[in-house]
C-alpha cells in the first residue's frame, strides 16, 4: 500500500514490541522498518541502467518474507549496538530489536499482497506474485482510522494502559476495514462472473479490483480469444451486475516471443495489456489491470508507458498525461461510485 499506510502499521509492530520500555522512539524505529521495503524503487534504479529493470525489481526481493529476516537480524543487531549503551544500557535486549524490525518487515508486505499491484514474497525462490486485488494501494477508509490511533496513543506515557489499548482499537479498525474489503471481493467477483455469463460471453479468465481511493467502485476486466471486456460496477448500483461493457482489442505491435522484456512485462501485468505503435520507434504499453481515464480512448490507461530501442533491448519512459483529464477522470470515478 502507499507509503504512510506502511509507516503506521510499522509503527505499530515497534509500539507492540518495545513501547513499554522505549515509549514513542519505538514508533520511530517501526516506522522506520516500516519503510524500508519500499526503498526498493530507489535501489532499483541505483541498480539497474534499464527502466524496466528497475521497475520489475519493486516489490520483489525486499518485499519477500526472506529478506524480512535476514534484514531483521541485521538491523536489529546494528540498532541494538547502537542504542544500548550509557544511561540506556540493559533497557533493551538484542531480542527486542531483531522482533521489531522483523514485525514491521514481515507485515510490509503482507499489506501489499491485498492490493492489486502484486508482492514477490517468496523471492528469490520463486518470482510468483501474490496479490488478493481487496483493496486499493491508496484507501483512507483503512489508513486514517488507523492513523489517528497511533497519533492519540503517543500522548499518554509507555507505562499506561490506554496506550495498549489505543494500539488494539487502530489495529482492530483497520483489520475489520480489511474483511470488510475481503467480503467485498467476493462478491463483486460473482457478479462480474454473473454478468459476464447474462450476457453470453464466453470468457477465458477474469479480474476485478477497486478503483482507487475506495472500495465502493470496482473495476472488471476478462479475456477472451480476441480481445478483453472492462466495465465499472459500484455497491449503490440499483442494479447488482456489471453494465456498460468495453471491449479492447487484444493490441500486440511488439510480442512476447520476439522481444525478452515484452515477455517480462506481460509477466508483470498478468497478460493483461496492450503495446501500440505511436512513432517510428515508440510504442505505448497498456496494464489494462488498470481502468482508462477515458473510456472511448483504449490509450488512456492509468498505468501506460512508452517503450524504446536501446542497446539492444528496450527501456521506458513516463507517458506524459494531461493533467486536467487526469482531475476529469477523478471527479468521474468519484461521480460513478455513487452508483446509476
Amino acid at each position: 500500500m502507499d507509503s504512510l499506510t506502511q509507516i503506521v502499521l510499522g509503527a505499530a509492530c515497534g509500539e507492540a514490541v518495545l513501547g513499554k520500555k522505549i515509549g514513542n522512539k519505538a514508533l520511530l524505529f517501526g516506522a522506520i522498518g516500516g519503510t524500508i521495503p519500499d526503498l526498493d524503487v530507489y535501489v532499483g534504479s541505483w541498480i539497474h541502467g534499464n527502466n524496466i529493470d528497475a521497475m520489475l525489481f519493486h516489490r520483489g526481493f525486499m518485499h519477500s518474507f526472506f529478506f524480512a529476516v535476514l534484514a531483521a537480524f541485521g538491523l536489529g543487531w546494528l540498532v541494538y549496538r547502537l542504542y544500548d549503551s550509557g544511561r540506556r544500557l540493559g533497557t533493551t535486549t538484542l531480542k527486542n530489536w531483531i522482533l521489531l524490525f522483523f514485525w514491521s518487515l514481515f507485515t510490509h508486505p503482507i499489506l501489499d499482497c491485498f492490493t492489486p499491484y502484486g508482492t514477490q514474497i517468496l523471492a528469490p525462490f520463486s518470482n510468483n506474485r501474490v496479490a488478493f486485488n481487496n483493496i486499493a494501494v491508496v484507501d483512507p477508509l483503512y489508513t486514517l482510522p488507523f492513523l489517528v490511533c497511533v497519533i492519540v496513543l503517543m500522548f499518554f506515557k509507555r507505562s499506561s494502559n490506554r496506550r495498549r489499548l489505543w494500539l488494539k482499537l487502530g489495529v482492530g479498525i483497520s483489520s475489520v476495514y480489511m474483511l470488510f474489503t475481503i467480503g467485498n471481493k467476493l462478491y463483486v467477483d460473482y457478479t462480474f462472473k454473473a454478468s459476464l455469463k447474462e450476457r453470453g460471453v464466453s470468457f477465458k479468465r477474469f479480474t476485478v479490483q477497486p478503483a482507487i481511493f475506495t472500495n465502493v467502485l470496482w473495476y472488471g476486466i476478462a479475456e477472451t480469444e480476441e480481445a478483453y471486456l472492462i466495465a465499472n460496477y459500484s455497491l449503490f448500483d440499483t442494479n447488482n451486475r456489471f453494465a456498460h461493457f468495453i471491449t479492447l482489442p487484444k493490441q500486440r505491435d511488439l510480442v512476447p516471443s520476439e522481444y525478452r522484456d515484452v515477455k517480462r512485462l506481460s509477466w508483470f501485468s498478468n497478460g493483461y495489456y496492450s503495446i501500440y505503435k505511436v512513432s517510428a520507434d515508440a510504442y505505448l504499453y497498456s496494464d489494462l489491470r488498470y481502468p482508462l481515464l477515458d473510456e472511448n480512448d483504449p490509450n488512456s490507461c492509468v498505468f501506460s508507458f512508452v517503450l524504446y530501442h536501446e542497446n539492444n533491448r528496450l527501456n521506458m519512459k513516463p507517458f506524459e498525461r494531461n493533467t486536467e483529464k487526469i482531475s476529469e477522470a477523478m471527479q468521474a470515478i468519484w461521480k460513478r461510485a455513487k452508483g446509476i
